[in-house]
C-alpha cells in the first residue's frame, strides 16, 4: 500500500510560481513511476506531467518549458515546480504512483492517487 499527501497548493497571481511537493509512503517509491494531474471543474482529469523511476520526464504540451517534475527518491517525494502561471492552469493537482517504472501516459496505468491540492491563479 502506498500512501501520497500533496501539499505546496494554493492562491498565485498570474505570472507567479509554486512548488507542488507529494510525499509518498512505503518503499516502492523509487522503483515506479509518478505523475502529476490536474482536474478543473467540470473537466476531466488530465497528466500534466510525469517520470519514471530514473527520471526520464514527460510534460504535457501546455505546460512544456514552465512547469518542472521532479523526484527525490531518498525523501520519497516527488515535486512540481510551476512557473509563469496562468489562471487557465486553476485546478485540483493530484500526484499519483504508477504500476510501472517507464513513464505512464494513461490514468489507467496509475495504482494510487492523492487527494489533491488546489492551485489556483487569479489574473
Amino acid at each position: 500500500q502506498v500512501q501520497l499527501v500533496e501539499s505546496g497548493g494554493g492562491l498565485v497571481q498570474a505570472g507567479g510560481s509554486l512548488r507542488l511537493s507529494c510525499a509518498a509512503s512505503g518503499r516502492t517509491f523509487s522503483s515506479v513511476a509518478m505523475g502529476w494531474f490536474r482536474q478543473a471543474p467540470g473537466t476531466e482529469r488530465e497528466l500534466v506531467a510525469a517520470v519514471s523511476s530514473d527520471s526520464s520526464t514527460h510534460y504535457a504540451d501546455a505546460v512544456k518549458g514552465r512547469f518542472t517534475i521532479s523526484r527525490d527518491n531518498g525523501k520519497n517525494t516527488l515535486y512540481l515546480q510551476m512557473n509563469g502561471l496562468k489562471p487557465e492552469v486553476t485546478a485540483v493537482y493530484l500526484c499519483a504512483a504508477s504500476r510501472y517504472a517507464s513513464v505512464a501516459y494513461y490514468e489507467r496505468q496509475y495504482r494510487y492517487w492523492g487527494q489533491g491540492t488546489q492551485v489556483t491563479v487569479s489574473s
